[in-house]
């Protein structure tokens, strides 16, 4: 399927305004989630507050799953942030695609590679900078590809190079094929046939909250990879 989308040049550079739109959509969602169910926070929390508690709660489990909380805890907002923003961003292409003048402005902005595949090259390096500043450079480097045994090198290379490309491609690759299969039940709706018309509404139906479904468990894995990813890299005993 061939998509055009808004193509801004600045010099060499290219920005695709349909990603830069949609990231900036799910960030104001996100904001809007953390303010409106932290206000007026209560001893007895009830709705909202249960929720995001709710929420803290499943990302300390992910936390302590993998590492120590002493450790651990401080990467407790990233998670939190990661599993809101990725659960929104595959949220918001599911209802609608909206293509003006032929490009498309409307769809999920992890259903782009390139916006997927930076998140994880991010959650990569991040998991660098806090190895090395929670383990020291030389402990750090030596603990992490030159252990247990030094020939092991050049695989923890590939290794770390393995890790991002999975982590990013395993998320764009489940969110572009349940965009994909919308579009092509979208479609059959529109179709000049009304009884293959009629009969395509109930996989839509069904499709759409299997996509549901395969988001929150995209932005679950994402999150859970994350602190796998981390642990290993501020924890001696990886």
């Amino acid at each position: 399927m061939e998509e055009e989308f808004p193509i801004w040049y600045l010099g060499k550079l290219a920005f695709n305004l349909s990603n830069v739109l949609m990231i900036t959509i799910t960030c104001v969602i996100v904001l809007f989630i953390a303010i409106f169910c932290t206000r007026k926070l209560q001893m007895r929390p009830t709705g909202k507050q249960n929720f995001i508690e709710w929420v803290m709660d499943f990302v300390k489990g992910i936390i302590n799953s993998n590492m120590d909380w002493k450790t651990g805890g401080r990467f407790h907002v990233l998670g939190i942030t990661l599993i809101f923003f990725i659960f929104v961003a595959n949220m918001l292409g599911l209802p609608m695609q909206i293509a003006v003048g032929g490009e498309v402005w409307w769809r999920s902005p992890t259903a782009d590679p390139i916006v997927t595949l930076t998140l994880a090259v991010l959650i990569i390096g991040l998991t660098h900078y806090y190895g090395i500043k929670l383990r020291g450079v030389k402990h750090y480097v030596v603990g992490t590809y030159f252990s247990p045994m030094k020939f092991l090198f050049p695989l923890k290379l590939v290794e770390e190079f393995a890790n991002t490309l999975t982590l990013g491609l395993r998320l764009y690759g489940n969110i572009f094929a349940g965009e994909v299969l919308l579009s092509i039940i979208a479609l059959q709706l529109a179709h000049i046939n009304p009884v293959v018309g009629v009969f395509a509404i109930i996989p839509a139906v069904v499709w759409q909250g299997f996509s549901i479904f395969i988001g929150a468990i995209q932005a679950y894995l994402f999150t859970v990879l994350t602190m796998v990813y981390m642990s290993h890299k501020v924890s001696d005993e990886h």
